[in-house]
């Protein structure tokens, strides 16, 4: 499939049929930002009603601390489950196979690995573990001395208080394709995986 200007479906010069391998390193564009939530909304939603089941019999007879725990356990051994082992087998994730995501590698668009896939998995704890310090330190960025004035004086370069820690940089993590693993629609890939079959 190819555009007005002779690309391929992402960008690529189609090439005749035969012409040898095709060899485009590109992959299916990143899913949108609704679809995504949409789908880590549906992973916790799974995640905390898992966690409340297997804790509810033992809650009756446990202290603050011990519900903590007990809830804590299943939520992160289903999250784990859920990220690592579904992921590595189906494609995906519950909430992510509900709302048509898959998860590829870069650059080849393959399935990642187990080893892959917990990695990113600890780096997105990591990542929600670490919102309420991006949290505060852009708030007292925001309230520093001076900060409108240094603020409006790199806008035009998006550089300013929180770039990079604060804000800007929960919104540049959240676009990124950490550890080269990224999320794109079900469609898209299907569609990406015909085109490079077709000139291989």
């Amino acid at each position: 499939m190819t555009n007005s200007r002779g690309e391929g479906r992402y960008g690529n010069p189609p090439g005749p049929p035969g012409a040898g391998r095709y060899t485009a390193s590109r992959v299916p564009p990143r899913v949108g930002e609704m679809r995504r939530y949409l789908a880590v909304g549906l992973d916790c939603y799974l995640c905390l009603v898992t966690a409340a089941l297997l804790a509810r019999p033992h809650m009756d007879a446990a202290t603050a601390v011990e519900a903590a725990g007990l809830l804590l356990g299943p939520a992160l051994a289903f999250s784990f489950l859920n990220h690592v082992v579904l992921t590595a087998l189906a494609g995906a994730g519950a909430g992510k196979l509900l709302m048509g995501i898959r998860v590829v590698r870069m650059p080849d668009a393959g399935r990642p690995g187990p080893w892959t896939l917990a990695r990113r998995w600890l780096y997105g704890l990591c990542w929600v573990l670490l919102q309420p310090w991006y949290g505060v330190r852009s708030l007292f960025a925001a309230s520093a001395p001076g900060n409108g004035a240094r603020t409006g004086a790199t806008a035009g370069t998006g550089i300013g208080a929180g770039a990079g820690t604060g804000t800007a940089g929960r919104n540049v993590l959240g676009r990124a394709d950490p550890l080269g693993v990224r999320q794109v629609r079900r469609k898209d890939l299907a569609a990406h995986r015909a085109t490079t079959a077709a000139y291989r």
